[in-house]
């Protein structure tokens, strides 16, 4: 792996994202309607505080895993990734040079949604906002990595839009949103126990209720740490050079 050609690849992606408004709108003005939307229809009831910022956890997962897969499938299609494989950068340095574009994407996007959560729609978070914003941030790159481990089998960009029912759906379900865990019967919560996002979920629950989380969310963190890894070198170990 060389640094140099991973930032160099993070910076080409930042550049053509940058060019593409309707990309920037989803990433960063969709998750924001889609908040407003839950705070206006339970405004004044407790249910936005309840699922506001678990939603801030899954938002930027699900909008991640659309651009990232699709964006990553594109490049492969149009050959632009069997040129790049050509030269000295390696398939690490293609994964990881995404990761951190869409890493820089997702901050923006976690900032942007925290704030217009907690000082717009009046989201009550007990613990600190900054710790908000990095669950956030972890969670995008967690969207970004099961992206890129997605594209690795789909042929055109409408199948990357369809393996989400796979990768997002049952996580989305099983997370604790709904219902709480450990009230689900015994199989359900065991197959919980093993999808990342049901301790993103735990963790923005835990900072909404909690003064001081940090060291139950530093827990819950490092487990959705270890699936961006796995999920990272899985997609680089499956990435193929140009659609089947």
């Amino acid at each position: 792996m060389n640094p140099a050609l991973t930032l160099a690849t993070a910076t080409r992606v930042l550049r053509q994202v940058r060019t593409d408004r309707r990309t920037i709108a989803l990433i960063i003005v969709v998750p924001c309607v889609l908040i407003g939307l839950l705070a206006w229809m339970f405004n004044g009831t407790p249910v936005f505080d309840a699922l506001g910022a678990a939603l801030l956890g899954i938002f930027p997962m699900v909008v991640l895993f659309v651009v990232t897969s699709v964006a990553t499938l594109r490049e492969r299609q149009s050959g632009t990734l069997e040129r790049l494989l050509t030269t000295p950068l390696g398939k690490a340095d293609f994964m990881l040079g995404y990761a951190l574009a869409f890493a820089v994407l997702g901050t923006l996007q976690a900032v942007v949604a925290t704030a217009f959560a907690v000082w717009v729609c009046g989201l009550q978070v007990a613990g600190p906002l900054w710790l908000l914003v990095v669950v956030a941030v972890v969670d995008a790159l967690l969207g970004s990595a099961l992206g890129l481990l997605a594209s690795a089998f789909a042929r055109t960009e409408f199948q990357a839009v369809q393996f989400m029912p796979a990768f997002i759906f049952p996580q989305f379900l099983l997370c604790g949103l709904f219902i709480a865990r450990d009230r689900m019967p015994d199989v359900l919560h065991w197959i919980s126990n093993v999808l990342p996002l049901s301790y993103a979920v735990d963790a923005m629950k835990t900072i909404t209720t909690q003064t001081d989380p940090l060291t139950t969310v530093g827990v819950d963190v490092a487990v959705v740490v270890g699936f961006i890894v796995l999920a990272l070198a899985l997609a680089s170990l499956t990435l193929s050079r140009r659609s089947r």
